[in-house]
């Protein structure tokens, strides 16, 4: 949580963090300024002080509704450190960079550097600046480490937002779900009252629409796979491909709220009309291993050790797992899950290496998404949901939908 900021830079040897770039799509300063609308920014957060937003004069509003210490930008004037710069860009950024940290009280110690910017034109920069300040050392791993520490367990705050992104995003699968029900089966097909196939690109649109809707937005796209495609864990689809009665389909679906802030992750595995045998075994096989999992949640419980859990028990099922072989192609060849927030994927993480020292801490959230892939079979089949670690030891899904494989379709 952000109350224990400081404590992690601590831990990562920081004296200061420095993040720049826009609050949107940039969840290191959305997290420090609460998602205000600010298109280019800086905040310099010393250890044991409170941070300072600079910002854009036109921003000033937006700027305010941080309830941040702020800075007007134009109290350093580009003119001026150009000229002085001598038409430098890189330098005169560098010493506009300078005059804030200073501004800040930071001029010596280690710097952890993040954000969201053009690395070309800003490497340049802290080249620059680096030499301006010889008694500051940049470091851009420590900080990035540093704030996933810090975002890793949520406040009621947080929570509320994500379970809202939940509620959104269920409702768009809600009408997914009512719209492929609502068509034809003909000829192997799932088509429209004209006759027409539906097809992967036809849903994908009504899903972005939906979600604009809502107030929510995709920007990573959507997960919309069906037969072999479905059977490749990150394929996204083929969106002329007509949606094909039996096939499974796996939906991944995991949008933001509008602007850039909290994303929620969910998946589900369909059939439309009917389920063939194969794909209905393999359906069950993975609910049975989702329900074991999510039984055995347990406070402070190491994520390896669940990661090693779902390979036993897809062993035994006699799929192949990636516990026991790199580069796997088939059977359960990815990890149980991920933290979620402002990434679609932060810590904590699943990897099943002894290394891995994450546990399911109260007020993390977490993906819970066992899955079994067999391309060549036409075969694939995800179930996923975000689940919170509560503060009472207990673990709940922030947004609750069927489970079921089968859509039924007219016809």
């Amino acid at each position: 949580m952000k109350t224990d900021l400081d404590a992690f830079l601590e831990a990562h040897h920081l004296d200061a963090l420095l993040v720049f770039g826009p609050a949107q799509h940039n969840p290191a300063m959305a997290y420090l300024t609460g998602g205000a609308h600010l298109t280019s920014a800086l905040l310099v957060k010393p250890r044991g002080q409170q941070p300072t937003l600079f910002y854009n004069p036109m921003e000033r509003d937006e700027a305010a509704k941080t309830g941040l210490e702020t800075c007007d930008l134009s109290a350093f004037p580009w003119a001026r450190y150009l000229r002085e710069a001598r038409g430098d860009e890189s330098r005169a950024q560098a010493m506009r960079l300078k005059a804030a940290l200073e501004t800040a009280g930071f001029t010596r110690g280690r710097l952890g550097i993040t954000g969201r910017v053009d690395f070309g034109p800003w490497h340049s920069i802290f080249e620059a600046l680096q030499t301006l300040l010889p008694q500051v050392e940049l470091d851009g791993r420590a900080a990035h480490q540093a704030l996933l520490a810090t975002r890793r367990t949520k406040t009621d705050d947080e929570i509320a937002r994500i379970r809202r992104m939940g509620q959104r995003t269920t409702e768009v699968v809600g009408r997914v779900a009512d719209f492929l029900s609502s068509q034809h089966g003909k000829d192997g097909l799932l088509v429209k009252a004209d006759g027409q196939p539906v097809t992967i690109g036809e849903v994908k649109g009504l899903i972005n629409r939906w979600l604009a809707e809502l107030g929510a937005e995709n920007p990573e796209g959507t997960i919309f796979a069906q037969g072999r495609d479905a059977g490749v864990p990150h394929s996204t689809g083929n969106n002329a491909a007509p949606l094909r009665l039996g096939s499974p389909i796996v939906f991944d679906i995991f949008p933001c709220e509008a602007g850039g802030g909290y994303f929620y992750d969910f998946t589900r595995t369909w059939c439309l009309g009917y389920a063939p045998d194969d794909a209905q075994a393999l359906y069950e096989d993975v609910l049975s291993v989702y329900r074991q999992i999510m039984s055995a949640l347990q406070p402070n419980m190491l994520c390896r050790d669940l990661q090693r859990r779902t390979c036993e028990r897809f062993e035994a099922q006699g799929h192949p797992t990636s516990c026991h072989k790199a580069g796997l192609r088939e059977g359960y060849v990815h990890s149980l899950g991920h933290g979620l927030g402002l990434d679609v994927h932060e810590a904590p993480w699943f990897s099943g290496s002894e290394n891995n020292t994450d546990r399911l801490e109260a007020g993390v959230v977490i993906t819970i998404e066992p899955g079994l892939y067999y391309p060549e079979r036409g075969l694939g089949c995800r179930l996923e949901d975000t689940v919170w670690a509560r503060p009472d030891g207990g673990f709940e899904v922030l947004a609750e939908f069927p489970h079921d494989l089968v859509l039924p379709v007219k016809g």
